[in-house]
Parts: structure tokens; sequence; C-alpha cells
């Protein structure tokens, strides 16, 4: 139990009886470990991803501990099934408390979506963008958005040309300006946010690096043995750790009304000269490029011409602010 997410946050004592909760990509790793922590603090979660059998398993423990739980399939890469996915959480839930943006990957092969995208931008950023526009009406007023993002978002800028394209395709690059796209996300959609008469908040985080994630399997070549050999070091974050901070974002009462931040885990954070006590989940600054509000607000609109929709918040957004 000590090892649990909702344990080493701090929040074991938090009630969320009466919320409703969807975790995507909640089939394996942080996702399910996330998942599972806010059963047990009493949220009834809709569990995703793609894998029915290990959905299925999620949905029973959760079932188990007498929680309304169900699995949903739907594929990130298909802007329908995302469009699905949403018109299930409007029938299972009047109001969803929690959206947990998870779902993605790195992947190796350079290809494109139906709609023109590269497949690690799409999935790892349009879609969670479409999966909360369409859910925005279907959010409680005090709603928590949290998407997990990647220290790995450091180092690159956004280039709107190279999502359009596979020419000298680098999986871990691609995996870079998508996690830098959800950190730019998540602050913009809290800006806008701000613009309306709800108090839903916004915010992104970094889990660790997790070997036992199964995130090593997208790598190439023998990086995939090597990360896995890390989950044997002690500084390596694990899976239950990596959780935590997102359980952390959805249950603690001491980021009431915190909004367009960006979170690290405590033990990655630590390793490099920050803090290291348990429970002080401060936010923490990101890359130049993820806070630069002309590139958040660019990406914001382009994305809602991507996916063939009107620009979202738009009538709420206030040029000063932006």
């Amino acid at each position: 139990m000590a090892h649990r997410p909702e344990t080493i946050a701090d929040v074991a004592d938090v009630d969320l009886t009466g919320k409703h909760a969807l975790v995507t990509g909640s089939t394996s790793g942080i996702g399910s470990e996330t998942a599972l922590a806010l059963g047990r603090l009493g949220a009834d979660v809709m569990v995703h991803g793609r894998d029915a059998e290990a959905g299925e398993n999620v949905v029973d423990e959760l079932t188990e501990m007498g929680r309304n739980s169900t699995f949903i399939k739907a594929d990130f890469a298909s802007v329908g099934e995302v469009r699905a996915l949403a018109a299930s959480v409007r029938e299972w839930t009047d109001e969803l408390d929690i959206l947990h943006n998870n779902a993605g990957g790195l992947f190796r092969e350079g290809r494109v979506t139906e709609i023109g995208v590269e497949y690690t931008f799409h999935i790892n950023h349009l879609s969670p963008y479409l999966l909360t526009v369409e859910l925005l009406s279907t959010l409680s007023d005090d709603a928590r958005i949290i998407t997990t993002s990647s220290g790995a978002h450091q180092g690159i800028s956004l280039d709107f040309e190279a999502v359009r394209s596979v020419d000298s395709y680098s999986g871990f690059e691609a995996y870079q300006r998508s996690k830098l796209a959800n950190v730019q996300f998540a602050a913009e959609l809290a800006r806008r946010l701000k613009r309306t008469d709800r108090s839903i908040t916004s915010n992104s985080f970094h889990p660790g690096a997790i070997p036992a994630s199964g995130f090593g399997r997208f790598l190439p070549g023998p990086l995939p043995r090597l990360l896995s050999a890390l989950d044997l070091l002690p500084m390596t974050t694990s899976v239950a750790e990596g959780a935590a901070t997102a359980v952390y974002l959805a249950a603690s009462p001491r980021v009431d009304g915190m909004s367009g931040r960006y979170f690290a885990d405590r033990d990655a954070w630590s390793l490099f000269g920050g803090r290291t006590q348990s429970g002080n989940y401060g936010p923490r600054e990101p890359s130049k490029a993820a806070r630069d509000r002309t590139t958040q607000r660019r990406l914001w609109m382009w994305s809602a011409e991507l996916l063939n929709i009107d620009e979202p918040l738009a009538d709420d957004a206030d040029d000063a602010d932006l």
C-alpha cells in the first residue's frame, strides 16, 4: 500500500466518491495505475485503450472495488473513433470531473494518418485536443483536465511543417514535438477556460523516466533492452511513482484553482537538484518554447484547422490574454 500512487502523492485520505473520471490509455502503465488509484479514492472510472482484454481486466478490478466502470476501445489515430469515445463518455455520465489525457507513444515508423498528419503528433496531441473539445460541455464546472507530457519536450521547437510530413523522420524528434505540443495545449486551454464562467483547470506533467511502463518497446535497436535494465537502478521512476503525479493533480486540494502549469515527477526532479520532500508537488518551469504564448495560440488554431472544426472557445478568448 505504501507504494500506491495515492499514498506517494499524499492524497490517500481524499474522497472522490461521486466523481467521474476518464483516463485514456489506461489498459497498462501509468494510465492503469492512475485509473485504479482514482477508483480506490472512490471515483467511477471509464477505461480506454486498444487492448480489450487488458481494458476489461482493469474494469474488473474497479468493479470489485464497487466502482461504476466500463471499457471503451478507440484508436487515437482515427478522428471518428475519438469522437465515438467522447459520445460514449456523454452516454456514461452527465458530468465528467476528471479528464486525464494520457494515451500516446513513441513510434519507430514514419507514417501519416487519414487526415495527412504525422502519426505521433496526431495520437499524442491532436486526439487529446479533439477529445477535450468534444467533452467541454460534459465537464463539470470544477473539472480537472490533466495531460501527460514529458521532459522530452525540452530542446525542440514546434515545426508546423514537420508534422505534415515523414521526410527525414526521427521517431524521437516526433515524440519531442508532440510532448511540447502537450504542454502548449494545456497552457492555452487553461488561459481560454479562464475567460469562461467555469472553474475548470488544465495542467500538464512529466511523469519521469519509467522503464517498466512499456514505453521502451517503441525504441529502435537494443534500446528497449537497455531501458528494461535501467529498471533495476534505484534512481529510475516506478510506474506507481509516475502515476502519482497524475493522481495528485486529479485529487489534491493543494492544486484547487491552479491551472496552466507544468508539473514534474518528484523523484525525477530531485535527481537534478530539485525538491526531495514527499508530497511537495510544486509546478516547474517548462522550456522557453513551451512558454511561448504566440506559438501556443497558433497551435490551438492550427489544430482546429487540421481537424476541420471551428476554433474552440474562440468567443471566450481575449487577444490581450493570448
